[in-house]
């Protein structure tokens, strides 16, 4: 899956999927914008990693819902790496909490749908007229999409069911132009995500029903993005593909 040559942006790249999705794409070759909002350590980190294995990469601070934001990361991709952007992965998102229906007040709702939908819409927005022919877009979606999510996610899942619409319009939208748009929607992954609001006996039962009878890894989502970012997949557009060990089917 040759990426030489090829510049990538990803959202939310300092850690976790993020972190590995910089790395993957970074030892196909590709050059990579790594974006972080509040994790500068992180992202510092993710560029060592990189440049350990010889790859090329920068790090960009931006919010994803500030749109003065989007403009520099656009600006320090350009200063970077020139005028054309061949990959980018929508990856920024979060669930911040779990709340209940009464404990969800509008300044959460805003918060979650902001980071995950608003952030994905705009940052396309502002890079797309940067992608050619080739080009490939990747959203990070999530198995809440499919089945509603765990409780008290109404409104991650939700946000990111639109993300999972977004992926197959858009595929549409900008297929005649040869920009290829699929989503990825991982279930049960090891991340910081599931340490911090998923309880431990939750975990364990999820890993038991699922076929594989295990949670999922970083660098395993990592490896799909770079499939969809690479020719190999051309003809793939519009999917939001399932990588969840076997857990719940499309």
């Amino acid at each position: 899956m040759s990426l030489k040559g090829k510049v990538a942006v990803v959202t939310g790249g300092a850690r976790d999927i993020g972190r590995a999705i910089c790395i993957k794409l970074a030892k196909e070759g590709a050059k990579v914008v790594v974006n972080y909002n509040s994790s500068k350590p992180d992202a510092d980190e993710t560029i060592r990693e990189i440049e350990k294995i010889g790859g090329e990469a920068i790090a960009v601070h931006g919010d994803v819902t500030k749109q003065a934001d989007i403009d520099s990361m656009v600006s320090k991709t350009r200063e970077a790496f020139g005028d054309s952007v061949d990959i980018l992965v929508n990856n920024a998102g979060g669930l911040f909490a779990r709340k209940t229906i009464e404990e969800i007040d509008e300044a959460f709702y805003d918060l979650v749908m902001d980071v995950n939908m608003k952030g994905t819409v705009f940052v396309t927005k502002a890079f797309k007229p940067m992608m050619g022919k080739g080009g490939s877009i990747i959203n990070l979606s999530s198995q809440a999409a499919r089945d509603g999510g765990g409780p008290g996610s109404a409104i991650y899942a939700s946000s990111k069911g639109a993300v999972t619409t977004l992926t197959r319009n858009w595929a549409k939208e900008f297929g005649p132009q040869g920009i290829r748009v699929n989503a990825v929607c991982p279930g049960m992954i090891a991340t910081k995500f599931h340490d911090d609001f998923t309880k431990d006996d939750v975990r364990k039962s999820v890993a038991e029903k699922t076929p594989l009878r295990r949670e999922g890894s970083a660098d395993e989502v990592a490896d799909l993005v770079a499939y969809l970012a690479s020719d190999e997949s051309s003809f793939m557009n519009g999917n939001n593909v399932d990588i969840n060990g076997g857990l719940a089917f499309s």
